[in-house]
């Protein structure tokens, strides 16, 4: 049994009355409660919905249909010799009517009386205050892992597909963040095309994630194709990154070793803050889901937090994935009264979320300003490690360089050393900028790519080191405060 229906059953023996579940997912969470109910040896599950009225009662089949306050009444007048538990379907559509708000008021003190249980399912919260501290509110998480194994297992036992053992892992690891529908649509797909369900399946419900992260709006399922040898310099941080990675093995776990939470990278734009993360998803083959953190905040007052509440659940239920957040000094930056506070309830939610996660969601979150992040986000405990992203050295330039010519002209054949010296203060961004624009140089007088093209090139770039330099020198002020490891 997993955590989620022990706590339920621990709500029903305890005689809670009243308990509204968030879930979208009606019949699983049928299953679920069927299941609990077996456990508890309560002999009567009763559904209602306002098309089809009740069913588990034979002669009460298809009563109070669209009567909400019936069906109410109903269970109130239900005895104690025959403990029931009634669910009630879609009831945030009902939840506002006057009379049935007081009966719901009354129901939370009779039921008490009995062995009755009243249970509101939703895929919304409830939108009134006036009932909070009488109902139990309680989400139904997507199906981890083990259920998820278990229903690809039932599926292919009973289409006849022969899964191995490793096969089974690997298809129930990729549906990790889908519902029960979703997976059983994929499955029917499969079987549709191919006559059983197997490994080829992957490309499906990578799809299939894909289509529910886009309707999410806020989450981007980002697809990399970048790799840390992409990466010039940032030895320190690329060696932190490969031991974090074995963190989240088995032997990890066996060793004591907690999961990692995350990563802050700060520096200047251009220093390879936002490719380190996308290398990181391809480096270890896990999702990378990129969180917009304008879209979190919307002009309706409580739903910022319900839509951080509901991208937490789906990056956990993703896991193991890497949760990017990009530029989070422009999320969090601002003055929290110019909004009402919103911002720093988000972020309340998230640092909370960070702090105590056990989930294998690892956070990397990039940041161009460091005075605009508020103090309890570089709190130690929010992030493993907090780097500062320099403009590359020297060496490093000629290794973003280096990387940059043998991607684009593999055959160059020139000595860098003059360019390396003209370049200081140049970020990975602007070099790579540099190369591309000696190409166009060349290329239009159709000739390969030389010398005094780079050199023509970087004479003529304005970098971001001059044109922002009271910036760049506060953050290497800060950083060399303590407050923040070096990359290179």
């Amino acid at each position: 049994m997993d955590s989620w229906s022990r706590n339920f059953e621990l709500l029903i023996k305890s005689r809670t009355p009243l308990i509204w579940i968030r879930t979208k997912e009606e019949e699983r969470l049928y299953k679920i409660i069927d299941q609990s109910c077996k456990s508890l040896k309560i002999k009567r599950l009763v559904s209602w919905d306002c098309v089809n009225g009740i069913k588990g009662v034979l002669n009460e089949s298809g009563k109070f249909s669209n009567n909400p306050l019936g069906v109410l009444n109903w269970i109130k007048e239900q005895k104690s010799d025959l403990p029931t538990i009634l669910l009630v379907r879609d009831f945030h559509k009902f939840y506002e009517d006057p009379s049935i708000s007081r009966t719901i008021k009354e129901l939370s003190s009779s039921l008490k009386e009995t062995n009755n249980n009243l249970i509101l399912s939703s895929h919304l919260l409830p939108s009134s205050e006036e009932l909070d501290d009488l109902i139990t509110i309680i989400n139904l998480p997507l199906p981890d892992l083990s259920e998820l194994r278990a229903l690809i297992k039932e599926i292919a036992f009973n289409t006849d597909s022969d899964l191995s053992e490793k096969d089974l892992n690997e298809l129930a690891i990729a549906s990790s963040g889908l519902s029960e529908t979703k997976i059983k649509q994929v499955t029917a797909k499969a079987l549709t095309q191919r006559g059983k369900i197997s490994i080829y399946d992957l490309n499906d419900i990578l799809a299939e994630k894909k289509q529910v992260i886009a309707r999410s709006e806020i989450l981007e399922f980002f697809e990399s194709k970048s790799s840390q040898d992409d990466i010039g310099g940032l030895i320190v941080l690329k060696t932190w990154l490969k031991q974090r990675y074995r963190a989240f093995s088995k032997e990890a776990k066996e060793y004591g070793l907690p999961i990692p939470k995350g990563v802050l990278l700060v520096g200047p734009q251009g220093t390879g803050k936002s490719l380190t993360a996308k290398s990181i998803s391809q480096s270890w083959s896990m999702p990378l889901l990129r969180l917009d953190v304008g879209r979190l905040f919307s002009s309706l007052v409580g739903s910022s937090e319900a839509r951080t509440r509901e991208t937490i659940s789906r990056a956990e239920a993703m896991s193991p994935c890497i949760l990017w957040i990009d530029e989070i000094d422009k999320g969090f930056g601002g003055d929290a009264r110019s909004d009402g506070g919103t911002s720093q309830r988000v972020l309340a939610s998230l640092l909370t979320w960070m702090a105590e996660k056990e989930s294998a969601v690892f956070v990397i979150a990039t940041a161009n300003a460091i005075d605009k992040l508020p103090g309890e986000l570089l709190r130690k405990g929010r992030f493993d490690e907090i780097f500062f992203l320099d403009l590359p050295n020297s060496e490093e330039r000629l290794s973003i360089l280096d990387l940059h010519l043998k991607k684009r002209r593999p055959s160059y054949n020139f000595p860098l050393s003059t360019i390396i010296d003209r370049t200081g203060g140049f970020s990975g961004a602007e070099l790579e900028q540099a190369v591309i624009e000696g190409m166009h140089f060349s290329f239009s007088e159709n000739r390969e790519l030389m010398e005094k093209d780079l050199i023509k090139a970087v004479s003529e770039l304005v970098p971001l080191s001059r044109t922002a330099k009271e910036q760049i020198d506060f953050l290497k002020k800060w950083s060399s405060t303590g407050r923040a490891r070096s990359a290179s």
